[in-house]
């Protein structure tokens, strides 16, 4: 039987999972790196970027490209904690509670992707785990040859 290495990888700011829950923020196998659900928490401060939470009787405040930037920004830095780019994401599927935060996603990915952009399937769901989240976006990159 043949043994798969699989080596934890995580960017520069992620020091423990969000909540205590078993996960690995990337995993890289061979020249593959597969990244899980990243949200918008700065792993500095593991606190969401572009949300005020509301009260039990306010609305959160949710500020979509602040998310969608902090999400990209996430997947940039372990992607090249593997020894990537941008460039080397073949695949980037995306979560998102409502489709009008969708919209935002055409303009911004523009800042971190260029052409051939990775494919990409976008689904809405009605939750994410935490309720300040908007997206989450699963990732896989071909990083071949890089360490």
């Amino acid at each position: 039987m043949r043994m798969v290495r699989k080596q934890l990888v995580t960017g520069p700011a992620y020091t423990k999972g969000l909540g205590g829950r078993i996960w690995s923020p990337g995993v890289r196998v061979g020249p593959w790196l597969f990244l899980s659900g990243i949200t918008a928490v700065d792993y500095k401060t593991m606190k969401t970027v572009g949300a005020e939470s509301g009260t039990n009787m306010t609305v959160p405040k949710i500020d979509p490209a602040a998310q969608w930037r902090q999400v990209l920004s996430n997947i940039k830095d372990i992607v090249e904690s593997a020894g990537g780019t941008m460039a080397d994401v073949v695949m980037a599927n995306v979560f998102v509670t409502d489709m009008q935060y969708y919209a935002h996603y055409q303009h911004i990915r523009g800042e971190f992707f260029e052409p051939p952009y990775p494919v990409c399937t976008a689904v809405a769901v009605r939750d994410l785990v935490h309720p300040d989240w908007i997206l989450e976006i699963e990732a896989i990159a071909y990083i071949e040859g890089k360490t």
